[in-house]
Parts: C-alpha cells; structure tokens; sequence
C-alpha cells in the first residue's frame, strides 16, 4: 500500500466513508464479462423518465432483464441506502445512478467498477464537461446518463436584448425600476456553492483547478466572489436572493416579480404555462460572465457499476443503451438535458423546445464541482464564508482565506 493510498483511507475514514478495497476496481475485476439479469438503482423523483428506456430494453433483452429499484426522492436518503449496500459489498444493485457530487466519493472508496479494460467505454460524442464530472484521479468511472445547466431568464419587456458579459447585464438592471432586476439562488444552502463556484469561474478562477488544486485564494476566484457581493449590495441582485432557493427564483420571475432570473431548464416550462405572467414575454441565453459567457456549475446524474456486481458486462450494454439517440431525444422531450451532444442541434427539438440552443452553450462552458471524497465538508465552506461575506460584512479576502483554509482540512492538502 503506498502513502497516498494510507493518506486517502485516513481521510476517507474521517469521512465516514470506509473503503472496500484499496485498488482500483475492486475485487471483482474478473467478472467484466459477466452477464444476467441486472437492477438498476436510481432516485424516484426522476425516474420516470428512465422507466420507459427499461421496458424497451426488457423486450429486446428477455434474458438480461433490468430491475428498476427505486430510492428516496431525498438525496441524502438515497446515498446512504447506496452507501449502506456497497459497503456490505452486496451485488444486490449492478448500476447505480449517482448525483454528480457523489462520483468522486464512490469512486475513492472502491465502491464504482472503472470504465477501462474490457469496460472502456467511448464517450467522444458525450459534452465533455459531463465527462469529466464522471472522471475521478484521471480515471473514468461512471457514464454521464443526463446533465443540467443554468440559464440566464429574462422579461424581455423589460430587458428586450441578451446581455452579452456581466457589464451589461448590470447596465441593464440600472433601467429596471420598481422592482427587482436579478434573482438568484444565495440562501445557505448548495445553490450558493453552486452560484459562487460559477462567478469564481466566470472570472477566471474556481474553487479547484481541474488537477484538484486549490484556487479559491486566487486573485481571479476573488474578483468573482467580489463581483458577486457588489452586485448583491448594489442591488442588481435582488436583496431577497440570500433567502431564495431554485422554487422561490422559478416563482419570482414566472409571477413577474424580477426581470431576469438564473434558474435550471425546467423553469422554461413553467414559464409557458397559462398562469405564468411572462408567457410569450420571456426569453433565455447562456450565462454571463465578466468577458462574456459565463461558467454553470454541471448538475445530473452519472450512472456507476458496482464493482461487486457480477453482471458488468450487462450493466455497461445497459448505460450505453441509455445514451442512444433515441434514449437521449426521449430525455430532451421530457425537459430532462441530455449528454449527447447531437441531440441539442436537432432542428425538430430545437423548434419544440427553443431553449437548447442555449442549453448547449451553456453546458460547454459549464464545470463539474470539485471531485472531492468530502464534498459535503467543502461545498459547508463554500456556503459558509460567501454568505457572511454577503450578509455580514465579512472582506473577501478573509472569506477565501478561510473556504481555502478548510478545504485543504478535508483534502489533508
């Protein structure tokens, strides 16, 4: 066993997270060829949109039949229910579909069968950015099953033209009277870590570079996290904001209560509905940043092998099934963003859904969260040191000092 390895399971323990095995792979590396019936684990808040790809699967393959078992609508509740079992190093679930967040996690505790030997997998036609949120120590291990990215809403009554960089956007809230200009998600919660990570981004910098080192103390990471207090204290984001989760943001701005919002896609539906107050007066683009398009921060799932399953190679047919054309056009009709990169230039869904084009932008210039084994404890600080720094005064510099000085506590860097 190498120091780094005694160094990760040290860290790992700390965590909570205990390790199954300390290689790559795990211990059931020989059984890549296995076939059978598999089940197929996934969150039932989403899950039907995948119930549909399962039943055509089924009649195609009567004697590799997947199972769907469905978890808790919570997050928290479906990652220990898939913690609890891989710990066990039960076979019970082949494929898992995991928050993106998780991937790092699952995959330093040996609990994810890597995608390479007889399991390599192609994904040049997948958004490279949902990629790399599979990608853990350079390694692949799981396969993107759907994405997500933020969108930038606007009222186009009060905002006719697309900002195109973050200095117009705020020129652009300076002729928005009697009413908020710009809601976003700031409560103390993952949507401030997901909102700080893309202005630290958008201007250069990040919370982690993407070899894993830290830069939240870079002078490109403070400059956004300054562009984002100034723009909460100078009003062009709403003061409401720093209460405000994704629901609050899809209700303020579809009952025309703020000119512009930041949201994820499903909030173009919404927008449409007859009870909206902005339907057939609204519109989307990417982002905005301070040189022009701005940085998402990547949500969806990636769907991982357990690598005690002794059906790997049934479970890899599977998740490939799960990104065909088909599969993907289905997901891209349910308002569910797809990672195949192809189905977002589709003209028919271009016209049914005249969101994508920006979608795909946004998506390509989007970035994975910090792949770390202790994401929880980091995404805690994130949240922590931007909110006093936007409620409490709390410098900028102090702030990024402090997000820097406890990830390097749980990264042991």
């Amino acid at each position: 066993m190498t120091p780094h390895t005694k160094k990760l399971i040290g860290l790992l323990a700390a965590s909570g997270l205990v390790l199954v095995a300390c290689g790559d792979g795990g211990s059931s590396e020989a059984s890549a060829d296995g076939r059978g019936n598999i089940t197929f684990a996934m969150g039932k808040n989403d899950i039907d949109k995948i119930k549909p790809i399962v039943e055509k699967w089924n009649a195609d393959h009567p004697e590799e039949k997947v199972t769907v078992q469905e978890l808790a609508g919570e997050s928290d509740e479906q990652r220990n229910k898939l913690v609890q079992t891989l710990q066990a190093g039960s076979s019970d679930i082949d494929v898992m579909a995991l928050d993106v967040v998780w991937t790092a996690q699952f995959a330093a505790n040996g609990w994810l069968a890597p995608l390479e030997g007889d399991l390599k997998v192609d994904t040049s036609d997948l958004l490279q950015p949902t990629v790399e949120s599979a990608t853990y120590r350079d390694k692949l291990y799981a396969l993107p099953q759907n994405t997500n990215g933020q969108l930038l809403y606007r009222n186009t009554e009060l905002v006719p033209d697309a900002p195109k960089n973050w200095d117009e956007l705020k020129e652009a809230c300076k002729k928005v009277k009697d009413q908020d200009c710009l809601t976003t998600q700031l409560k103390q919660y993952e949507g401030l870590t997901v909102n700080t990570a893309g202005f630290m981004s958008g201007w250069g910098g990040g919370i982690t570079d993407d070899a894993g080192n830290i830069t939240v103390t870079d002078d490109a990471s403070k400059d956004g996290l300054q562009a984002l207090v100034d723009a909460y204290k100078d009003k062009t984001i709403s003061s409401s904001s720093t209460s405000t989760t994704e629901e609050e943001t899809n209700l303020a701005f579809t009952e025309g209560k703020t000119a512009m919002a930041i949201n994820w896609p499903y909030m173009y539906t919404n927008s449409e509905e007859d009870s909206s107050k902005v339907k057939g007066k609204f519109d989307v683009s990417p982002l905005v940043a301070k040189d022009g398009v701005g940085v998402s921060t990547l949500g969806g799932y990636n769907n991982g092998i357990n690598v005690n399953s002794q059906k790997k190679a049934t479970a890899l047919d599977f998740m490939k099934f799960i990104i065909s054309e088909e599969n993907q056009k289905s997901f891209a009709k349910a308002s569910f963003p797809p990672v195949l990169a192809s189905i977002y230039d589709d003209p028919a869904l271009q016209e049914e859904f005249p969101y994508l084009p920006a979608l795909k932008t946004s998506l390509e210039n989007a970035k994975p969260r910090p792949a770390s084994p202790r994401y929880d404890e980091l995404s805690k600080a994130i949240q922590d040191n931007a909110y006093a720094a936007l409620t409490s005064g709390k410098s900028v510099d102090a702030a990024v000092k402090d997000m820097g000085d406890a990830i390097k506590n749980t990264s042991g860097n």
